[in-house]
């Protein structure tokens, strides 16, 4: 009767293990669907990633929703460019870089609400009338400034850092972006950057710091030269 009695409490912590393992094993599957797509994964998340690769430039191949071998060298090549781990594979930084989220993402949505906004006051306030590759080129320098250890590591602690841009000093940082900062400030967020990794901009008809002159150039967009 004893013995009767341990096998059936044994069966049922096996058991019990089982069902334990199998419903970790469904979660852990479920919630890499949701935040890694790799070479063979299909569906929107990939759909998104190849959309965004492609409008900035990443990607030549069709938006299919497959994630085959052009998708995993566009993915490679955002991530050399954005300083992230090569490895084609699009996993929760790169989604993030990307501004792809999952819908469990709600308090990491708001955060880059906030940012795209801050941003995009920059921007208008510093580039408003520039082309629209200079003004995502703007975003992206404060974008770079917050990878770089020489710099605050926020988007705010950038924008505001003292001394740092000219619309913060002279107040028009409070100005109301329109849509075009506001769709640069997004594009700079999710990785554009049209200024090559630029941390500094300037206008060479108005400068008049001799310091930011001897800075490497990397392209001139408008009336903006960037440079390293």
């Amino acid at each position: 009767m004893l013995k009767n009695k341990k096998k059936k409490i044994i069966i049922g912590a096996i058991v019990s293990i089982m069902i334990a393992i199998v419903i970790g094993i469904w979660a852990f599957e479920n919630q890499s669907v949701e935040a890694l797509s790799k070479y063979g994964s299909r569906g929107n998340e990939v759909t998104q990633i190849q959309t965004k690769l492609k409008r900035w430039g990443y990607y030549n191949g069709n938006i299919d929703g497959i994630y085959g071998s052009q998708t995993v060298e566009a993915v490679k090549y955002f991530q050399r460019k954005n300083g992230l781990t090569v490895d084609g594979i699009a996993g929760p930084a790169t989604l993030k870089a990307m501004g792809i989220y999952s819908s469990s993402s709600s308090s990491s949505n708001s955060s880059n609400s906030n940012n795209v906004n801050l941003l995009a006051k920059l921007i208008y306030g510093e580039a408003r009338g520039e082309p629209y590759t200079g003004q995502v080129a703007v975003g992206a320098v404060v974008m770079n400034r917050v990878k770089s250890s020489s710099f605050p590591n926020s988007v705010s602690g950038v924008i505001y850092q003292s001394g740092a841009f000219d619309a913060v000093r002279d107040g028009q940082i409070n100005l109301s972006p329109d849509a075009t900062a506001k769709k640069a400030a997004q594009d700079a967020i999710n990785g554009w950057d049209p200024s090559y990794g630029a941390i500094y901009y300037f206008n060479p008809s108005t400068a008049t710091n001799k310091w930011i002159w001897s800075r490497p150039m990397t392209v001139t967009i408008g009336r903006h030269r960037f440079c390293k």
